[in-house]
């Protein structure tokens, strides 16, 4: 099976938990084996999570598409991801929104993430190197935020980064499983609704975990 003929597959996978085609669209024209080191690329459009080293992985397509599918972008949103990895879903988000500032904390993953939207000419994406607060809170607010690590609470300092009528996506739970959270901001206060049982490494930060125990 060629790598395009894996790509349609995946794609007709997705379409039955999916319903926005522009995600499904957006997930169609990202090349994921560009993302994932040499040695998994004949497994890139498998529905798993791919290792992309320094502990980290590439998020299984599926998670990838619900959340971004419960973020309701809109073509003039701006975006921010916490937890860049190598820029596979920054470049999916780039496909469907203004502007996203992706934020990493590894800077072996934030240039390599660099290089490669750079290469492929993702010119509304850029890739931060994540500081002390966490989150980009310089260039806030944000129409949507999503959070590729698992947070141990709805992460308060996030909330703050959104703009009215924003949304969160987050997983949340322990160390070990956690569920995905959207949290949209109303004028009556924070709305929140479980999506689906995940897996994520940990938000490392603060109001998050630290690197060590809790």
């Amino acid at each position: 099976m060629t790598l395009q003929d894996a790509r349609d597959s995946l794609i007709r996978k997705l379409s039955a938990e999916i319903s926005d085609g522009r995600t499904l669209d957006a997930i169609a024209a990202v090349p994921r084996e560009r993302f994932v080191p040499p040695a998994y690329r004949a497994a890139a459009y498998e529905d798993v999570a791919l290792c992309i080293g320094f502990g980290q992985s590439i998020s299984q397509p599926t998670i990838v598409a619900i959340m971004i599918e419960e973020l309701e972008l809109r073509r003039f949103d701006r975006v921010l991801e916490i937890g860049a990895g190598s820029g596979y879903q920054a470049a999916i988000l780039g496909q469907l929104a203004r502007e996203v500032i992706a934020v990493e904390r590894i800077p072996e993953l934030t240039a390599s993430a660099r290089a490669t939207l750079q290469e492929l000419g993702y010119g509304n994406i850029r890739v931060e190197q994540a500081g002390d607060a966490l989150g980009w809170p310089h260039d806030a607010p944000y129409d949507a935020i999503i959070v590729a690590a698992a947070a141990p609470r709805l992460p308060r300092i996030l909330l703050d980064q959104l703009a009215p009528g924003g949304r969160l996506i987050v997983p949340v739970g322990s160390r070990r499983e956690q569920n995905l959270v959207k949290a949209t901001k109303s004028p009556h206060g924070v709305v929140t609704r479980s999506l689906a049982a995940c897996r994520f490494v940990p938000l490392i930060g603060q109001d998050a975990w630290r690197e060590t125990g809790n």
